[in-house]
Order: structure tokens, then C-alpha cells, then sequence
């Protein structure tokens, strides 16, 4: 007998899993947040494996919260197929487990407090590497992450691109640009060029920025230029105040010629010069600092009036 022509009782509707809108919508954040977090462990793996002096344990422990990040990452899919509603048949299948060890390793309850209750791996800033200060109030906005900030939140708002477009194209939530915007969330350089496109920007200013802010060594080869390039990207975030702003910010330490070398050459200015531009344009001169002595390595250094500093 076929088995279409056998018209017994039907069986009774099988359910799936209970849907729970917003807990789906936490697991969505949370993958966001680990999203970001692979990029900065990422980060710190590539930087510390192309390290001089960096020893195997502590690219071990890079690579452990690596897999610590892709297990809270797992979790937070599996709960979040669930309470979409969603079968966890394809799922169990790319685990390599059964549904139900699934839903028994992955209570939804168990990885909501895990989830919020998880600490965030935090890239630190160049000036703390570089110097060992922690950030207070009064120099927060000093920081490299905020000056990339303010540079890439001053370039959206001259385009007249808004942030819901932004957000479109980088296929995040608005929320998302505005926290890159505001320097509350690191920003990858792909995202950073996203911005830089959609807004016509210049990613050569700008990749100086997003070095300090990643801590990364210059990719530039010209030492000169990539010290005046950050330079005038600093000028940039601060709102592109012009000679005369800038050397009353200076305080008239630092001379119009000094100033102009320091931003459009030639050679380039003793440090102390520097040191007083980078203040006057709300950086850290220890964030400058380097840039300066690979810049002084060439041999180019040119104090044009050294009276100026007693």
C-alpha cells in the first residue's frame, strides 16, 4: 500500500523551539561586541608575532582568548538560533554534535549571565605603551584613539554623509558608527577606510591617526614625510586651525618658520619644536616622539632658531 493513500489520524503539529525576540537580539549584540574583540586580539597577535623580543607564552595567551572569544562567539549563535526559532539541525551538523548536547552545553539562561558578565579585551593606547601614564580626565582627549575620533567624526560631518548611510555600508547598526565616531569603540582600519571613502576623504592623512591610535609602527617608508603627515593630520582633529591660532596655542614658543618647517618642510625641527606643536594641537608628544626620531635619523634636522629656546 502506498504510503499517500493511507488516510489514518493525522499526527498532532510538532512545535519548534520557543522564540525570545529579545534575547536573540542580545546574542546579535554580543556577537557584534566579540566581533570587535577578534579584531583587537587579532591585532595583537599579528603585532606580537612579528615582535623582536616577544616569548612563546605570550603569543600562547594571545591565542587562548582567541579561542575563548570563538567559544563565547558559539555559544552566543547556538542561543541565538534558538530563540529565533530556528532548528539547530544545521548548526549541531558544522559543530560536529548532536542537537541535544547542544541544547544541554548551552542552557539560554546559563549564556545570557555568561554574556554579560564577560570582560572586554581593550587595546591600549600608544602614549600608555609609550610612557606607562594612565589616561586621567584632563588628558583623555590627548589620547590617539580620540584624535582619530574627532579627525573621522569632523570628516563625516563636513561630507554631509550621515551615519545611518555609514552604517549601511559597513552593514552594522548606527549605534555602531556612532560609538567609532565618538572613540568610545576602537576602529579597524578596513572600517576607517569605509568611512574615508564614503566621505571623500584622504587615507594618507589619516592612516598616521589609526597607527597611533593601533599602536602599529608607521607603514610609510619615508620617515620626513610620515612625521609631517601626522602632523598635519593632528592639525586636521583639531579643526584646522590656521599659523596664527596655532601659535598662540603654542604660546609663541615655537616661530611661523618653525612651524612651517615642521608642517611643509624642509628638514626637519629639532624636537623641542615638535613637542610644543603636538601640545598645541591637543596630542601627546610622546605619541609624536617616535615618529620624530626615525624623522631625525636621516640626518635632516634643522633647528632655523634654536634662541627661541634659551
Amino acid at each position: 500500500m502506498s504510503i499517500r493513500s493511507y488516510s489514518g489520524p493525522e499526527r498532532p503539529p510538532r512545535f519548534g523551539p520557543a522564540v525570545d525576540a529579545d534575547r536573540a537580539a542580545r546574542c546579535t549584540e554580543s556577537v557584534r561586541d566579540i566581533a570587535e574583540d577578534f579584531t583587537v586580539l587579532g591585532e595583537a597577535l599579528v603585532h606580537s608575532a612579528y615582535g623582536i623580543c616577544v616569548s612563546t607564552p605570550e603569543l600562547l595567551g594571545i591565542v587562548i582568548a582567541l579561542e575563548n572569544l570563538a567559544q563565547e562567539a558559539i555559544g552566543a549563535l547556538v542561543v541565538r538560533q534558538r530563540s529565533q526559532g530556528e532548528p539547530l539541525g544545521d548548526l549541531a551538523l558544522m559543530l560536529e554534535r548532536t542537537e541535544d548536547r547542544l541544547r544541554k552545553k548551552y542552557v539560554p539562561q546559563a549564556v545570557d549571565v555568561a554574556l554579560a558578565s564577560r570582560s572586554r579585551p581593550m587595546r591600549a593606547d600608544a602614549s600608555r605603551r609609550l610612557s606607562g601614564e594612565v589616561p586621567t580626565t584632563k588628558n583623555v582627549l590627548r589620547q590617539p584613539r580620540q584624535r582619530l575620533a574627532c579627525a573621522l567624526s569632523r570628516m563625516q560631518s563636513l561630507s554631509g554623509v550621515s551615519q545611518r548611510a555609514l552604517a549601511e555600508r559597513m552593514k552594522v547598526d548606527p549605534s555602531y558608527i556612532s560609538r567609532l565616531l565618538s572613540g568610545e569603540r576602537d576602529v579597524s582600519w578596513s572600517h576607517a577606510m569605509i568611512i574615508i571613502e564614503a566621505c571623500d576623504g584622504n587615507s594618507e592623512l589619516m592612516k598616521p591617526l589609526w597607527e597611533a591610535a593601533a599602536g602599529v609602527k608607521p607603514t610609510g617608508t619615508e620617515p620626513v614625510r610620515n612625521l609631517r603627515t601626522y602632523l598635519r593630520a593632528l592639525q586636521y582633529a583639531a579643526g584646522e586651525p590656521g599659523n596664527k591660532a596655532i601659535l598662540a596655542s603654542a604660546q609663541h614658543i615655537i616661530t611661523p618658520a618653525e612651524l612651517h618647517q615642521a608642517l611643509d618642510g624642509p628638514g626637519v625641527p629639532v624636537w623641542p619644536v615638535v613637542k610644543r606643536l603636538t601640545i598645541a594641537l591637543q596630542s601627546l608628544p610622546d605619541v609624536a616622539r617616535p615618529l620624530w626620531r626615525q624623522a631625525h635619523s636621516t640626518g635632516v634636522t634643522v633647528s632655523l632658531s634654536a634662541a627661541a629656546f634659551g
